[in-house]
């Protein structure tokens, strides 16, 4: 297997400037796209990817998932969520570099080949630093483009009720000296570094503001769990006597790089303060569902100024990494909720799918589809590899309606192609296949802890 860079997708149609054009050929050079024009406006030299009857989009970024999850499908389905973290964590405590590796692998080649070009892994905290050397090779093996954000927690409680899992917990000095180390070994590579926090309740004031200043100091993004459901608000008024949003407010912890991911039960007020610090959203429809979360007030988040991403969640609370599952149901759920089938059209799930929360996570912003300048992190669709996306009346609509997995043909990175014809160029899949079967955790994680 070896991955290509072609210099040219030919004869293809393009999502451009808020609309699709066919007939365009798309020229690339050093991992950027250097023209979009019609086709055969200038010869070809190099490598040609034939796009004739494909259509043309940005990669889609996951702003949200936790990649170790992938060898926990199904576990503790119809647990809520409280109890459902304390299964998981069962599962992480015991997690072995091996099933690191295969699940890393496993969720980042899933992604690939649903579209999603990059990610944001909002690692849980974990003292092994063989689990971390693990993810990161499986991510380096894939080609993906990688947010890996190191999880850091300073309140134990076993509960997780007011605290976090203490066996997975280490000082927080020791956990800023490893993120700076990994980040010293990525550097120049796909792989960025950032902090991530489980929810408000498992750093203490003091910890908030050493991570704040930590991840400022370094321009680092910094991923939170917030409000999935209420019992961070609940918490937060019992231990603190103040609510959640408030709480992170009066630590300082929030700013123009926090991702703060779910957000179920933010309110207005919680709107105004999070959109007035430029804090951005992860949106995880699929997991909010299947958890029984509740749903994002995205609508409104939008109305307000919050930039918002699509986020796929982690396998054991989605239980896939389809990226176009999810962007599918995200505007379908809001459509349910809000009893209107005209809100979050192609366009606007699009864009909250390959641009919406860029800035915060220190990406590319591509508000304009595929335009001259922009990283050449592209998907080339076929309908016609799907009988179900056939006739193809609007290509938008076909896409948001009945696009899967089945439909990516290509999927490019930096102008690398890593999966072609729906397989991946650099992994050997049925042999990583045997792998994530044999890495299967012990059957006793399925008793989950004491009650």
């Amino acid at each position: 297997m070896t991955s290509t860079a072609p210099t040219m997708i030919r004869d293809v149609t393009v999502w451009t400037q808020g609309r699709w054009i066919g007939g365009q050929d798309v020229r690339l050079r050093d991992g950027r796209v250097t023209a979009v024009e019609p086709h055969g406006t200038g010869p070809a030299a190099g490598e040609v990817l034939d796009g004739g009857g494909g259509h043309l989009i940005p990669g889609l970024v996951n702003t949200h998932t936790h990649l170790h999850q992938a060898v926990m499908r199904g576990i503790a389905e119809g647990e809520p969520l409280i109890r459902w973290l304390r299964y998981v964590a069962e599962g992480t405590v015991a997690l072995t570099p091996e099933q690191a590796y295969v699940a890393a692998a496993a969720a980042s080649l899933e992604a690939l080949r649903s579209g999603t070009t990059a990610l944001v892994e909002h690692m849980w905290p974990h003292p092994s630093r063989a689990v971390h050397d693990a993810i990161l090779q499986a991510l380096a093996d894939t080609g993906i483009r990688a947010l890996v954000c190191r999880g850091v927690a300073d309140r134990g409680d076993a509960t997780r009720r007011w605290g976090f899992e203490p066996r997975l917990m280490e000082p927080l000095g020791e956990v800023f000296a490893h993120i700076d180390a990994l980040a010293d070994r990525t550097a120049g590579s796909r792989i960025r570094m950032g902090v991530a926090v489980p929810n408000p309740r498992s750093l203490t004031p003091r910890g908030l503001r050493a991570v704040r200043a930590f991840a400022g100091e370094r321009g680092m993004t910094a991923s939170i769990h917030l409000l999935e459901t209420a019992t961070d608000e609940d918490m937060c008024r019992e231990h603190a006597g103040t609510g959640a949003v408030a709480y992170l407010e009066e630590s300082g912890f929030l700013w123009d790089r926090l991702l703060a991911v779910h957000c179920c039960a933010l309110d207005a007020e919680g709107r105004r303060v999070l959109a007035g610090r430029g804090v951005g959203v992860s949106y995880n429809p699929l997991s909010n569902m299947r958890l029984g979360s509740g749903v994002a007030p995205v609508p409104a988040m939008l109305e307000a100024g919050i930039r918002v991403g699509l986020g796929v969640d982690g396998a054991a609370s989605n239980d896939t990494q389809d990226a176009l599952e999810t962007m599918r149901m995200g505007a379908y759920l809001q459509r349910a909720v809000h009893g209107r089938s005209d809100l979050l059209g192609f366009a606007d799930m699009l864009d909250l799918a390959t641009n919406g929360a860029n800035a915060v996570l220190g990406l590319e912003e591509r508000p304009d589809g595929v335009v001259p300048g922009v990283r050449a992190d592209l998907v080339l669709l076929r309908f016609d590899r799907d009988l179900g996306c056939v006739p193809v009346l609007d290509p938008g609509a076909t896409l948001l309606t009945t696009g899967s997995a089945r439909t990516v043909d290509t999927v490019l990175v930096d102008g690398e192609v890593l999966v072609a014809d729906g397989r991946s160029t650099r992994v050997d899949e049925k042999e990583l296949i045997a792998r994530a079967v044999a890495a299967a955790p012990d059957p006793s994680l399925l008793e989950g802890p004491p009650r």
